[in-house]
């Protein structure tokens, strides 16, 4: 219960609460914000008032103390926005620091450290198996054993609504000839980031008992992918310039605490794991989330989270196995989300001999210049109540000329 008036079902309701950084006209300082409901909650000012011991947590311009600061000040905290929100003595001392959602202009929320994007979809391999290895298993002989992942950049990771110019690069035809320009099979990955908190020591693996000691919360994710680029370049060392000209993710990170009913045992494992990765026996986080990727409007798919081989746990577990340690604001993606229905253009147009005809009469295969995708996603919390992750939007615009 709030004394806020949010709409039921509102996806930012008082069980979501997750944190952004946000400016307005009247008030052009970045500032880390709460939303709830259709307002966002001023933190640095809330907190000066009402929690004076929290407020350097989250004084700065971006998420990054607050990121830092660990898992006692995160739940510290959302338990003090839990209590202001529900009990009515706050209402005059808080509601002075609600801003407009409306009058928000939203930042990228924290400082990307490093960038990490994993292959965790079994359905998404396979998809992807089958085009380019007719004839063979689709699943590559490591893909059981261990979450697949790549290194990107962290440098052009983007807030949502961050305009994607169409990348150039190398391309090989169909008769083998090399040529250099745009894109031409510019694609999509739905896909669910982790937002790293507090960092590990150098040479000592987290388990996956720790996950939630360092993973503060997640995003939405487009991990935009240049596959005609990707195919020719990806041998042998792995993608390139056809992923790393933009990733963007969405403003709003939800703290894993909001998740807590939306756990799900993952899939059944059909090889057995070592030890490191074997979560049979820990706390398992398999997620109920539920994505709609919408393209110039219109509904293309409603991929769902829950039957991901790989738990964000388990990527987290094998990206430090090796001693690698974790940086505040390191970002590791889950890969494309295909379960249920494809979370990229190139399994929905199966690799563009399926051409997609959209309600408005066009025909996509992959993206055009002015197109606009959407990505949304929700998961149940408690009492029915719903978990909102936010959007995640990005409009693609011309190859800029060499």
């Amino acid at each position: 219960m709030t004394w806020l008036d949010i709409p039921a079902g509102h996806p930012f309701g008082v069980d979501t609460l997750p944190y952004g950084v946000f400016h307005t006209a009247a008030d052009p300082h970045p500032r880390v914000g709460v939303a709830v409901g259709d307002q966002i909650i001023d933190l640095p000012a809330a907190c000066r008032r009402l929690a004076p011991e929290l407020a350097g947590a989250v004084a700065g311009p971006s998420l990054d103390t607050l990121l830092a600061a660990g898992p006692r000040v995160w739940v510290t905290l959302r338990g003090a926005l839990t209590t202001w929100l529900s009990d009515e003595v706050y209402r005059d001392l808080l509601g002075g620091h609600l801003v407009p959602a409306t009058d928000a202009i939203m930042h990228l929320p924290f400082t990307v450290a490093d960038y990490v994007d994993f292959y965790a979809s079994e359905q998404h391999a396979t998809n992807l198996g089958r085009m380019f290895r007719p004839g063979q298993d689709p699943l590559t002989p490591n893909w059981k054993h261990l979450p697949i992942g790549y290194h990107g950049r962290a440098g052009t990771v983007v807030v949502s609504g961050t305009e994607v110019v169409r990348p150039g690069g190398q391309r090989r035809g169909p008769d083998g000839e090399i040529t250099f320009g745009p894109s031409q099979r510019l694609d999509i990955e739905a896909e669910l980031g982790y937002v790293v908190g507090r960092p590990s020591t150098l040479g000592r693996p987290v388990a996956l008992e720790a996950f939630e000691e360092h993973v503060f919360g997640v995003c939405l994710v487009n991990d935009w992918s240049a596959r005609d680029i990707q195919a020719w370049e990806y041998v042998p060392l792995g993608p390139f310039l056809g992923k790393s000209f933009a990733t963007s993710i969405s403003p709003w990170i939800v703290p894993l605490a909001a998740l807590e009913h939306a756990r799900v045992a993952p899939p059944a494992r059909t090889v057995p794991l070592l030890p490191y990765l074997d979560d049979e026996k820990t706390p398992q986080w398999g997620l109920d989330i539920r994505l709609e990727v919408r393209l110039n409007g219109h509904v293309v798919a409603r991929p769902s989270f829950a039957g991901m081989y790989w738990t964000g746990a388990q990527m987290l577990a094998h990206l430090t196995a090796n001693g690698a340690s974790l940086r505040t604001g390191d970002l590791y993606a889950s890969g494309t989300i295909s379960g249920g229905e494809p979370g990229s253009l190139i399994e929905l147009s199966w690799n563009g001999q399926e051409p997609l005809t959209l309600p408005d009469g066009s025909v996509r295969t992959f993206l055009a210049d002015g197109d606009e995708v959407e990505i949304t996603a929700t998961a149940p919390g408690p009492a029915g109540a719903l978990i909102g992750l936010g959007t995640v939007r990005g409009r693609i615009t011309a190859a800029t000329p060499i």
